[in-house]
This record gives C-alpha cells, sequence and structure tokens, in this order.
C-alpha cells in the first residue's frame, strides 16, 4: 500500500508566490474577500457628488421625450437606435460605422489624457458598487478593513443586507430595461401578471440575476477580471498620462515614527512614509499604490484621500499619493502637446465632419433597386425585353409616405408596378415587384443603363441605377 504524505512547502519544487498572484486571492489560491475602508476626504466627496448625479441621470434618462420620441432607445429587436430625438435604422450601417470609430478614438483620447478616470469616477460598476452596495453592507454589517477580514454579524443582518440588494438590483434591472424596450411598454410589463409576458419577464429575472451575481459575489473581480480595459491600459497610456501615484522620493525610506528618548538620542533618517497602511486598506481593488503603476488601480483615489489624513496628523505635507504622470515622477518636463494629443483630435474632427456630412445628406427614405432571381429577362408578345425587378423603400420618417418611380433612361421603358398603390407606414421598410419593359434597340452588347427617378409626396427624390440584361445585338 502506498502511504501519502503532506507536501513539506520548503522541499516542494512548486514555487510559492510572496504574496498575492491577484488581490482578489489568497496565496493558496483561495477568494480574498476585499471590506475597503472608507477614507472620507475631499476627493471621496467629489466622487460622491459626480456618483448621485450620474444615478439621476441615468433613473431619469429613459423618461425623457423629445418630439413625442424618447432621448434614447436601443430597439434592438426592431433594429432601431434613438439617440437625441432621432431614430437610426438598420440602413444607417455607414452612420453606425463613423460613431463607432468616433468612439473608440475618443476612448484613446480620454485615456490617453486622463488615465483610467473614467474607471474610478463615472463607470457604473464602480459608482454603484462604491456608493451605493458598499454603504449598504457597511450600514449592516460594519465592515471595515482589508481582505481577510473576519467580524462575526448577525444572521438577521446579513439576510436583511440581502433583501435590501435585491429590490435595488430589481430596480436596476428595470431601469436598464428601459433604455431596450421604452418606459411605456416596461411599465406594462410591470403591471401584469408575468403569465401574460413570460418572456420579458424571464429576460427581467435573468438581468436582476445577473446584477445580483455582480454587486453580491463578482464585485471588484469584474474590473480586475473581466474588463478588459484594465490591460488596454498598457499601450493607451504614454509617459505624459494622469495616473495616481506614490511620491517614492518623498516617502522612502518607510518607518514608524519614534520619539528620542533623550536629546543626544539620533533617529534614522526616514521618509514621510510612516508605513501605516491606509492607502492598502482603503483600496477597493486591494492594491498597494506603493508598488507603483498596477492593471488593477482605477484611479478611484481613496488612497489619496487616505495618505492625506494622514499626512495632515503628523504635521506633514499632504499629496504623498497623488495625480501624478510617469513623465513627471521621474523628473522630465510634462507636455499636454504631444503627438496623441494631436493626432485624436484631428482624427476626431474628422470623424465628425464626416458624420455630420452624412446626417445632413441623408433623405426621408432609402430605396434600393435589385434584380430577381431566375432569368435574367423574357420576351413580351409585342417583342419587348422584360427585366424582373424588386424595389425596396424604406420610410425614415413617422407619417406614411406615397411614391411614384418613372424610367428616366433608356428612352422609351416603361415601369410596371406588381400594385397597385405604392404606400409605406411610417418607419416600414417593404418590397415592390417591378417590370421594366424596354424595346430591343435599348440594348447594346447585351447590356442597358437603367435610371429610375423615385419621389415621395412631398418632391423628395432618389434616383437609382442598375444595368438591364437583354439581347446581345
Amino acid at each position: 500500500m502506498i502511504e501519502l504524505k503532506p507536501i513539506n512547502k520548503m522541499s516542494s519544487p512548486i514555487l510559492q508566490p510572496e504574496e498575492h498572484v491577484l488581490s482578489t486571492l489568497e496565496s493558496d489560491g483561495s477568494r480574498r474577500w476585499l471590506k475597503p475602508k472608507l477614507s472620507k476626504g475631499v476627493l471621496l466627496f467629489r466622487r460622491r457628488v459626480l456618483a448621485y448625479v450620474l444615478i439621476a441621470i441615468f433613473t431619469v434618462l429613459p423618461f425623457i421625450k423629445i418630439g413625442g420620441k424618447p432621448f434614447i432607445l436601443l430597439d434592438i429587436p426592431a433594429r432601431e437606435f434613438t439617440v437625441f430625438g432621432f431614430t437610426f435604422l438598420p440602413t444607417d450601417t455607414v452612420l453606425l460605422a463613423i460613431f463607432l470609430v468616433g468612439l473608440l478614438l475618443s476612448v484613446f483620447l480620454f485615456t490617453t489624457l486622463f488615465g483610467r478616470v473614467w474607471c474610478g469616477w463615472a463607470c457604473p460598476q464602480t459608482v454603484y458598487m462604491e456608493f451605493l452596495f458598499r454603504p449598504i453592507e457597511r450600514l449592516f454589517e460594519g465592515t471595515v478593513g482589508r481582505g481577510g477580514h473576519k467580524k462575526k454579524v448577525a444572521s438577521w443582518r446579513v439576510a436583511a443586507k440581502y433583501v435590501v440588494y435585491f429590490v435595488l438590483c430589481v430596480y436596476l434591472a428595470n431601469t436598464f430595461l428601459a433604455y431596450f424596450v421604452g418606459v411605456d411598454r416596461l411599465s406594462q410589463w410591470v403591471t401584469q401578471s408575468p403569465l401574460e409576458h413570460p418572456i420579458p419577464f424571464a429576460i427581467m429575472a435573468a438581468v436582476t440575476f445577473a446584477m445580483m451575481f455582480d454587486f453580491c459575489y463578482f464585485r471588484e473581480q469584474m474590473c480586475l477580471i473581466a474588463c478588459p480595459y484594465g490591460r488596454f491600459q498598457s499601450v493607451l497610456l504614454d509617459q505624459n498620462s494622469l495616473i495616481v501615484a506614490y511620491d517614492e522620493n518623498r516617502g522612502e525610506p518607510r518607518g514608524k515614527l519614534k520619539k528620542k528618548k533623550s536629546q543626544t538620542d539620533a533617529l534614522p533618517i526616514l521618509g514621510d512614509c510612516i508605513n501605516c497602511g491606509n492607502c492598502v486598506t482603503t483600496c477597493p481593488t486591494g492594491i498597494d499604490i506603493r508598488d507603483g503603476l498596477q492593471m488593477e488601480c482605477i484611479n478611484c483615489t481613496q488612497c489619496i484621500d487616505a495618505c492625506n489624513i494622514v499626512m495632515e496628523k503628523i504635521g506633514r505635507e499632504p499629496d504623498l499619493i497623488r495625480f501624478s504622470s510617469q513623465a513627471k515622477d521621474s523628473g522630465k518636463a510634462s507636455s499636454l502637446l504631444r503627438a496623441r494629443t494631436v493626432i485624436y483630435p484631428l482624427l476626431l474632427l474628422g470623424i465628425a465632419s464626416a458624420f455630420l456630412a452624412v446626417f445632413l445628406l441623408s433623405k426621408t427614405f432609402d430605396a434600393v433597386v435589385l434584380r430577381e432571381p431566375g432569368n435574367p429577362y423574357t420576351r413580351t408578345d409585342e417583342g419587348q425585353i422584360r427585366n424582373i425587378l424588386k424595389l425596396k423603400l424604406t420610410n425614415r420618417t413617422d407619417e406614411a409616405m406615397e411614391f411614384t418611380a418613372v424610367v428616366q433612361q433608356p428612352a422609351n421603358a416603361v415601369l410596371q408596378f406588381s400594385e397597385d398603390e405604392v404606400k409605406i407606414a411610417p418607419r416600414e421598410t417593404k418590397t415592390f415587384h417591378i417590370n421594366i419593359v424596354a424595346p430591343p434597340e435599348s440594348f447594346e452588347l447585351g447590356r442597358a443603363n437603367l435610371e429610375i427617378l423615385v419621389q415621395n409626396q412631398n418632391q423628395v427624390s432618389r434616383t437609382l441605377k442598375l444595368k438591364l440584361i437583354g439581347p446581345y445585338n
């Protein structure tokens, strides 16, 4: 029989980590629960004001309407996005592409200038976690300190905390869904029985569960593991980007404050950092800012507030931890004008101009002429050449439209609709089958240029072009 013996860590060939592989993992791989201590300072006050303003905006925005339309509505099933009261349809692919490129470049520029200020000050994950869920946790459990902090809490307090969490997640889920279904439809779902709308109810329940999972369990790991933005910063930041940094020249060497036993005793020369650890216990992602720039830092500035409180108590200058840049920390001159801060705005200006031009030149309807599958052409009893096509029309307005279409080229060609009335409801796309009948002499080498003028009742027109197929003359 083989006897299993425990492995001696000292003799194990597996390297043991010095501290934590991740700030949310213990050295043995178990979860390290972070219970950050709240450091009340000027920056926290500013963040709190901004956070509650953003929460109010997030709640109110779906109810705002412009010209009878929602201020913002992302109707994915209908493939319609309403922003600032203007509805973008699936045919607005050029506008969507320009907008996404502009958004990406805006992220590049913002990160180059301000680092990860978005993460610590305006990201919904941080705003709700730090200014809604953690305050409730502190209210019921009084949990303060760094990860691994143990404190026995009454069971009813824990249960009450999760009940409040659930109510908040239901509110957040409904508010979130309002951006995708609209407040009118959402109000019907809320007031009706779930049996009358099982699929929407299941969606709302799934979103609520996802938020409970995020804010109750996953928490800061969303920033550390799931969100890619922290990893992008290594290529988006430059030497002059704004970061939260520890002044190593001023703070080192660290040491506890000591009193002289006598007038003749000499104390060692120490830096301003007294190694109190408050910058670590207050960090919502569990890192030590004194270790330098790290992916986990979200620029929340809690370490700045914590350190400034200590500096004030011991009579030292504030901002041992402060907003800085890598260039400034290394003694180099910091400049706002550099390659990235010039190129990105110029590109954004060009993209904004292109977006505005395409937007202003867009008309109230879209029209496309396509060829029907099957025989390329047929001959009529009178010897004319018939091409069977389809005309796809999209009404981009909120009013019904009537259309007319005439052939401008080739000469003597006739357009025949398969329907008596060409009328399209608001925001509707409809396809009509049409016949183009042209004389044989219109074709040269089996081809003829087709131009169709499509016009609505408001005299807005579009000219469509296509190649007709006919006999090889």
